[in-house]
């Protein structure tokens, strides 16, 4: 959910129409299982040599969800990102989209020459990789958290991303609604990661299924129960 309303501010940034958003969403996407692919072959060698490492992953996600409770308010400044500053001072970059494409060639103001240019859309690409690789921060970890599988790891991990496409055009328009399923968010991060020291507490093994489906399906209704609540007769938010 946080991807979605990330992505939906990235595309109000550039101003990306809805007509070439899903091209963006689409190159976005084989990047991400990429990049997956990589942090959680690493994550699963980790887990696998050093089994302390799963306590860490724990510690990082209570951090992680007590730091999002304290930061749901603010709103996310594509803009301000370092990354894309660097790239607009280093590349040449165009002021409006050209179509679909993610570079033209156009005259250089400098040189008098053609060049190679970086459009809008594809600054948008960038983007939403940066997002995603943040978000995975905090995603790979809760799911060694639940369990140790890498094949089931990367798998729920693919098949999230894959729906993640399809979720962004159908909330996209009533992002405002789910306000408040960030505070959502944050506790159920801190309910994951508490789970291992709890279990360890309990001598368990670990929480058992019922209890952590049941817990995380009333944080998350919660969440958007309250949040439904709360923004009623809202306005919809338009996108480009």
């Amino acid at each position: 959910m946080d991807n979605v309303f990330v992505i939906a501010m990235i595309f109000t940034t550039f101003a990306v129409p809805r007509l070439y958003q899903h091209r963006v969403l689409f190159w976005g996407i084989l990047g991400v299982i990429v990049l997956r692919a990589i942090m959680i072959g690493l994550g699963a060698t980790l887990v696998e040599q050093f089994n302390w490492v799963l306590y860490v992953f724990a510690a990082f996600l209570i951090v992680t969800g007590i730091q999002m409770w304290r930061s749901a308010e603010k709103v996310y400044d594509v803009e301000a990102n370092p990354v894309l500053k660097f790239i607009r001072k280093r590349f040449r970059v165009t002021d409006k989209l050209h179509d679909e494409k993610f570079w033209v060639k156009q005259n250089d103001s400098k040189t008098g020459k053609l060049a190679w240019f970086m459009t809008p859309l594809f600054l948008a690409l960038i983007m939403v990789e940066i997002v995603d690789l943040v978000f995975a921060v905090d995603s790979v970890p809760a799911i060694f958290a639940i369990t140790t599988d890498p094949f089931i790891v990367y798998t729920s991990n693919i098949f999230a991303i894959l729906g993640l496409r399809a979720l962004y055009f159908a909330l996209a328009a009533m992002v405002h609604r789910f306000h408040y399923l960030k505070y959502a968010l944050a506790v159920l991060l801190v309910f994951i990661g508490s789970k291992i020291f709890v279990a360890d507490m309990l001598g368990l093994a670990k929480i058992p299924p019922p209890v952590s489906l049941g817990v995380t399906f009333a944080i998350l209704a919660g969440g958007v129960g309250w949040s439904l609540w709360k923004t009623r007769g809202a306005q919809p938010q338009v996108t480009a």
